[in-house]
């Protein structure tokens, strides 16, 4: 069986709708590019392809929290380099961690959590993951060391050697 990434990162560009009167990122869209990226990444990285899942099956994710700290502005026209990863997996709901840097990643831009639970869109109800989802989840899992809240991992990510 083929080794699956479990962190995977993906270059983007700021682009002007999305910025405000100071050329910053505007606060909504940093959610918007690091939700449209992993979706490109599941694509790209992992053949998996949650609209055709909608399309066939009747399933698909809502997000039912997110949780953001913006430590530094994306600025117009900037490449930042989005680093995503499934850092818990239940039968019912997915954690997504993913981290916005600079295009080099020396400068930490924002760190976002978000859940999401399983959902049946035909019936407008969560469910239970199939146990060939749960398969998937599990390769890719990549659980972060101990369980801290999002607070200290962004602290644990600002002070760290790698935050700059």
């Amino acid at each position: 069986m083929k080794q699956l990434a479990k962190t995977i990162e993906s270059k983007v560009k700021i682009r002007f709708p999305d910025c405000d009167p100071f050329n910053h990122l505007n606060n909504s869209k940093y959610i918007d590019y690091i939700i449209n990226t992993r979706e490109d990444q599941l694509l790209e990285f992992y053949d998996f392809d949650i609209y055709k899942l909608a399309r066939e099956k009747g399933i698909s994710w809502v997000v039912a929290q997110n949780q953001i700290a913006y430590l530094a502005p994306a600025t117009l026209m900037e490449t930042v380099t989005i680093q995503t990863q499934l850092i818990f997996c239940n039968e019912k709901a997915l954690i997504l961690d993913a981290l916005m840097w600079n295009e080099d990643k020396t400068v930490l831009k924002a760190v976002l959590w978000t859940k999401l639970i399983h959902y049946n869109l035909m019936t407008k109800k969560s469910v239970i993951h199939s146990e060939e989802l749960m398969r998937f989840f599990k390769q890719v899992e990549n659980p972060l060391n101990e369980k801290i809240s999002f607070e200290k991992r962004v602290e644990n990510l600002r002070f760290s050697n790698a935050y700059k």
